[in-house]
């Protein structure tokens, strides 16, 4: 793929990122694009750069880490590990990630707090709500994400931001808002409880205008704007 298709992908999903926020009534500029550059070269991420995306999102902790290393000479990055997270892998996130959305266990954001480096920032963080329940699915159940979150928002190192969630695939756009309402539902119940929650990150390449309908701030868009992965 030549840099002037990511360059007219990335137009495309922005171009149309916009329109949802226009036809929703949502604010421009409301919806931030996360470009998930997952199983792609970090030469593709340097021709995404090139286009002016600056925020990526990788799902496996080796594979990002190797690649916030090669591309730590391109510091305007604002990387975003977006996959599941096992324990033994925490620190390779904790040293590169501005964000992590998949969040679904205290353990988990504990090492990552833990192994934070101290010259960083305080890591932003999303709780991964399995809104669908499926058990071959991360992400804190819905009744039990109020204890998840109050445990995370103490932790010190962490800046608890908001929601993510991936909901099963569904063709009718109407069905795909509903698992996006309840996402949208359950941080309206968070900051009523006194949170202060900012973000929701929801939609990949086939929802994601569903998603900006029912209040998306972030969306994680990858085939869309890659291509297909091997």
């Amino acid at each position: 793929m030549t840099s002037d298709t990511v360059c007219r992908r990335l137009d495309r999903i922005i171009e149309d990122s916009r329109r949802c926020e226009r036809d929703n009534g949502r604010a421009r500029n409301s919806v931030a694009l996360v470009a998930v550059s997952k199983k792609k070269p970090a030469a593709m991420i340097r021709e995404a750069l090139a286009c002016g995306q600056r925020r990526f999102g990788e799902n496996y902790a080796q594979e990002f880490h190797d690649k916030a290393v090669e591309l730590a000479d391109a510091p305007e990055i604002e990387w975003h590990f977006i996959g599941p997270i096992q324990s033994n892998k925490t620190k390779l996130i904790a040293a590169h990630a501005h964000w992590v959305h998949s969040v679904d266990r205290v353990k988990i954001a504990r090492r990552l707090a833990a192994q934070r480096p101290a010259e960083l920032t305080a890591l932003n963080i999303c709780l991964q709500v399995n809104i669908d329940n499926e058990p071959e699915k991360s992400g804190v159940a819905l009744e039990a994400l109020p204890e998840l979150a109050r445990a995370v928002r103490e932790i010190d190192g962490l800046r608890l931001r908001g929601l993510m969630c991936i909901p099963r695939p569904r063709s009718d756009p109407r069905q795909q808002r509903e698992p996006f309402a309840r996402l949208r539902a359950a941080m309206t119940a968070l900051n009523d409880d006194g949170f202060a929650l900012d973000t929701l990150s929801m939609g990949m390449s086939g929802d994601y205008a569903a998603a900006i309908a029912e209040g998306a701030t972030m969306i994680r868009v990858g085939t869309a704007i890659f291509g297909r992965r091997d």
